[in-house]
């Protein structure tokens, strides 16, 4: 029986802020996995690089469910394509304080490929069964990034395929992911599991939009809203660009994140010019990344998510706003189809086409009866989705792998 995880999320820590720098959906999900082990009685530590001086090396997030920061390259912020050199370093460190702190555990989980690569390497040294997820596949987005964008570049595929083959199991969190992991990777069925994330319920719930919007300072509307990292895999500028093309020309488009990857404030400056380009700059407004518990509020106070993402493995935002009861308008990518029901919970567009992201959101603000049905369909289709059955998806894979 699994008692103790160690969880390797190597290029960014669980705590930082989503929506800023390289914090996306996966820190969210290893923060909240961590908290709802912890509640089952699981000792949960994520290992993760230390990138500044002022954070102590341990942070205890609640009893039973630690961070621990261990020293890999220096004591900086570093962009992912800088990190390879120090997966060896940040495994040895991981290495050294397990043993320092006289710790044990049943099984290691590592997320992202380059922890994966360290997982491998910690594998070998402690004889411990491995599990990986690894959010995004190289491959994969490769297959949809912008032209002007570099391709993910040899290292990452060739070490995605090395993890795939020494993982006793590699976690997929949509069905469309297993099948990507078989098709571009030849990845043996067999090794393969399926397990989505969750759901905060408690607090991603639909509340008064009024009151929302007041305390957000947005207009009364109508309100389209994207949250996430500025990057251009997240199709921001389609967002801006569909906003431009609306019947609706009173729309507002709220976007909150901040920039990440290689040139997040390249892109920043790219949207901004666009904007103001397209006329619509007194209706686009930038928002800085939000505490999830804020962003609650923002969720409550629009009237439309909108997702063009290029790739996405699942979409953790499209769940919690569906959580607060709005309408999600998302491209038909990765594993959106997965958690949005096209034409209940929400409207999945095929391609990346600004006008008909424009048609399907001018759809769901101008007929209430069909947006009133998408809000109604999205608490429903939520409701598949929680941290408690997630838990108990993963305690019975780890128990597979681990003999227990």
């Amino acid at each position: 029986m699994i008692r103790s995880v160690a969880y390797l999320s190597f290029h960014s820590c669980p705590l930082q802020q989503p929506g800023s720098g390289d914090a996306g959906g996966m820190n969210v999900y290893i923060l909240e996995l961590g908290r709802a082990m912890a509640e089952r009685g699981i000792a949960v530590t994520v290992f993760t690089r230390r990138s500044d001086d002022t954070t102590p090396e341990v942070v205890e997030v609640k009893p039973g469910f630690e961070v621990v920061h261990v020293p890999a390259g220096p004591h900086r912020s570093l962009p992912i394509r800088d990190l390879h050199g120090f997966v060896g370093d940040f495994a040895e460190a991981t290495l050294a304080w397990i043993d320092q702190s006289h710790r044990s555990y049943d099984i290691i989980h590592s997320h992202y490929w380059l922890s994966g690569w360290a997982g491998v390497l910690l594998k070998e040294k402690l004889g411990l069964p491995l599990a990986n997820s690894f959010h995004t596949l190289g491959r994969v987005k490769d297959l949809t990034r912008r032209p002007d964008q570099a391709p993910e570049g040899a290292l990452r595929t060739l070490t995605e395929e090395e993890v795939i083959a020494r993982s006793d199991c590699v976690v997929a969190s949509t069905p469309f992911e297993f099948d990507d992991l078989m098709e571009h990777y030849a990845a043996d069925p067999a090794r393969l599991c399926t397990s989505p994330p969750g759901i905060r319920h408690d607090v991603f719930k639909p509340g008064d939009k009024e009151a929302a919007r007041m305390w957000t300072g947005l207009d009364r509307g109508p309100n389209i809203l994207y949250a996430g990292r500025i990057q251009p895999l997240k199709g921001v500028d389609i967002a801006v660009r569909a906003v431009a093309l609306m019947a609706e020309e009173r729309a507002q488009l709220v976007v909150i994140g901040g920039p990440s990857g290689n040139d997040g404030q390249g892109e920043l400056a790219r949207l901004h010019h666009l904007a103001a380009e397209l006329e619509i700059a007194d209706r686009v407004h930038f928002v800085p990344p939000v505490p999830r518990e804020d962003l609650v509020a923002f969720y409550q106070a629009a009237d439309a998510l909108i997702m063009p993402s290029r790739s996405e493995t699942f979409g953790l935002v499209a769940a919690e706003a569906q959580s607060c009861g709005v309408p999600v308008v998302a491209a038909n990518v990765g594993g959106l189809p997965y958690i949005i029901e096209d034409g209940k919970s929400g409207l999945l567009i095929d391609g990346h086409e600004p006008a008909d992201y424009a048609a399907a959101l001018d759809r769901v603000l101008g007929d209430p009866t069909l947006a009133g049905a998408l809000s109604a369909g999205a608490i429903e289709h939520s409701e598949r989705f929680s941290w408690q059955a997630t838990v108990s998806r993963f305690l019975e894979l780890y128990d597979g792998i681990s003999g227990g």
